[in-house]
């Protein structure tokens, strides 16, 4: 009975929830010719490593404990930590709660949506990889180890990125998510290598005692590296390139993971780096250089969806748009934005999973992701509609879906920063925050116009719904969307403020490990106070910002009558049709809908045609001049 309380112990059940889904790979990798075989381990796998991590959610979560896990020797001669530690604080497992749950409606998704490609057993073994690597990183206490999962999980997905490797530009699309993902982790390991070589530890809460007072051009330097290698993972801009490359050419399973869950291990990085080990979040330049790239990555990536003719890219734009809204909320450094970002992290992940999804449903019944191929499905698959539409009101940010309460909180987390500070910029940000969210709604009405309603194509006549399974995944989503968004203060207390408090404790994170964390830096977030998502006159107040962003947005996209009568005589898509015997609906494709605020921004759209080439080469450079700027910061302002 001692042992069995012993294996039941909850604190043994981090390394549980990483190695049943190691586990569950290699046990597919030998024993899955069956196919009955390898669906029953991978579902256990998947449901096991949920149940692990909803486990740990009243101890940790609720009751603040910090799990301390040894595999190893702790403290050799000298008192440095040499043993891989697993630590488990309530951010950490925040988001090991949203790997778990991605990843268990994904592989509920694969069942059915994986029948018709050959090769099942690889795919299912590199699935579970994958997801192990990542739940691996985020429940690291070592850093050498996150370095390791992130190999992991990088190789997982170039492999997953050409599964389908007879899709045009699959392979590709894995070569160049291999080069800049090589490099992205490349940097981690000679940021971890300088770090190991000032302090002779690897251990997270140790190094969090000992480097901000080895403050030196080598450690500016690793916050360099690291600070860049995470990006990658995040497909922060300039690394957005790959997302869309990534997920056009993954299976949408996949793209599940890449974007709910592969995303957020960056941006969990991240909070690491900059929180904890170099506790650096208390310089203003620092909270610049997050709100600055979050703030881009919002902006470029929103309008590089609408030039999109591609669903899945078009998707997966819009995913880092919407991770912008999450770096630029952490980087804030308040306990409000820090809550804001977390919230929106949650919603990112159901709403793009169920976005995702449901273009993977297309994909399956139609064998097309063409926006200009599409057309009038709600006929066919209505059920598949209503669950994309759940998700892409939630992402546009409309009431009462889940988009609109985490935004909400980020409008005014930014309007409170730019209040305290004096600083009028983070005014700026609450503005591009809002003219986003109405480019994203924008965007989300051509998608629905070019894919579910409109005419249906001959050649889809027919085009059936899909499987139960299917949609019993794409539903859990669509509820969970719908539930976060209806109730808010449950989501913040029991998810988001405990979390967002664990980010501004790292003394307790320190010296759960046994270390002195008496010198760690005290940042003070202030209030997790929220006026509320409901309250009349916030509604005032983020109707009135909303008109004058929609305003931005109207004036941007002002029709050239002279051209647009030019054009109409050229093309016959764009004559109205008043009479005659035939009557027939026209399409919306790809191009059309808000053709205007294209052509007066046509300038930006070339710019940035020219610029996202699609040549690896030119995204290699990006990367090395982003880590030469990045460097060049840090060395100036840490």
């Amino acid at each position: 009975m001692n042992m069995l309380g012993n294996i039941l112990n909850y604190q043994h059940f981090p390394i549980y929830a990483i190695m049943v889904l190691f586990l569950g790979s290699f046990l597919i990798a030998a024993f899955g010719e069956n196919r009955a075989v390898r669906n029953v381990l991978a579902l256990l796998s998947i449901t096991a490593a949920l149940g692990f991590a909803v486990a740990l959610v009243k101890p940790v979560l609720l009751e603040g404990e910090i799990i301390s896990y040894w595999m190893g020797a702790r403290e050799p001669a000298g008192g440095y930590a040499i043993g891989i530690a697993l630590e488990v604080d309530a951010l950490s497992l925040f988001f090991a709660l949203l790997v778990a749950t991605a990843v268990f409606v994904s592989g509920v998704y694969s069942i059915q949506y994986m029948n018709r490609d050959h090769n099942e057993k690889e795919y299912y073994t590199l699935y579970l990889l994958l997801c192990g690597g990542v739940m691996g990183m985020v429940l690291s206490g070592d850093l050498f180890n996150m370095f390791i999962m992130v190999e992991i999980l990088t190789f997982a997905a170039v492999a997953l990125t050409a599964f389908r490797n007879t899709v045009r530009g699959a392979v590709e699309a894995a070569f160049k998510y291999l080069v800049v993902g090589c490099m992205g982790s490349t940097c981690i390991l000679v940021g971890t290598a300088i770090l190991y070589a000032q302090t002779h530890t690897l251990n997270l809460a140790q190094l969090a005692q000992l480097v901000p007072g080895e403050v030196n051009t080598a450690t500016k330097l690793a916050f360099a590296l690291l600070f860049v290698g995470f990006g990658t993972k995040a497909f922060i801009v300039p690394f957005h390139p790959l997302a869309a490359d990534a997920h056009g050419a993954a299976p949408a399973s996949i793209s599940v993971i890449i974007s709910g869950v592969l995303t957020k291990s960056g941006i969990y990085g991240i909070i690491r780096i900059t929180y904890f080990l170099f506790q650096s979040m208390g310089l203003g330049t620092v909270q610049f250089l997050l709100v600055f790239i979050g703030s881009l990555s919002m902006f470029v990536c929103v309008t590089m969806a609408l030039a999109q003719h591609d669903f899945k890219r078009l998707l997966a734009f819009h995913s880092i748009s919407q991770i912008g809204y999450v770096l630029t909320a952490v980087g804030l450094c308040t306990a409000l934005g820090v809550s804001a970002g977390l919230y929106h992290a949650i919603n990112h992940t159901l709403f793009k999973g169920l976005l995702f999804l449901a273009a993977g449903a297309v994909l399956h019944e139609t064998g097309t992701t063409d926006l200009n191929k599409l057309g009038g499905l709600a006929k066919k698959m209505p059920h598949t509609t209503v669950l994309f539409l759940i998700g892409a009101f939630s992402i546009s940010g409309v009431p009462p879906f889940n988009g609109f309460a985490s935004k909400w909180m980020i409008y005014q987390a930014s309007y409170q920063k730019a209040v305290e500070s004096g600083n009028i910029g983070f005014l700026l940000v609450t503005i591009i925050a809002l003219v986003t969210s109405v480019l994203t709604l924008a965007s989300f009405v051509k998608v629905s116009h070019s894919v579910f309603f409109g005419q249906l194509p001959p050649e889809l006549e027919n085009v059936r719904e899909v499987s139960w399974g299917m949609r019993f995944a794409m539903g859990i989503f669509a509820l969970l969307c719908i539930i976060t968004g209806l109730f808010p203060n449950l989501v913040t207390a029991y998810l988001t403020e405990p979390a967002a408090a664990a980010v501004f404790s790292v003394k307790p994170y320190i010296e759960a490990m046994g270390f002195d964390g008496s010198a760690a830096a005290a940042l003070e977030g202030g209030s997790f106070q929220c006026v509320g998502a409901w309250d009349p006159v916030s509604w005032l107040l983020v109707l009135c910002i909303a008109l004058l962003a929609i305003t931005i947005v109207a004036v941007a996209g002002k029709y050239d009558n002279v051209s647009r009568c030019r054009l109409s005589t050229v093309e016959d898509k764009y004559q109205l049709f008043y009479g005659g015997e035939k009557q027939e609906l026209s399409q919306l494709g790809g191009d059309d809908l808000f053709w205007g605020f294209k052509h007066n921004w046509r300038a930006y759209f070339n710019y940035m045609h020219r610029l996202h080439s699609g040549i690896v080469n030119d995204y290699a450079l990006w990367a090395v001049v982003d880590l030469a700027l990045v460097t060049l910061f840090s060395l100036i302002v840490l």
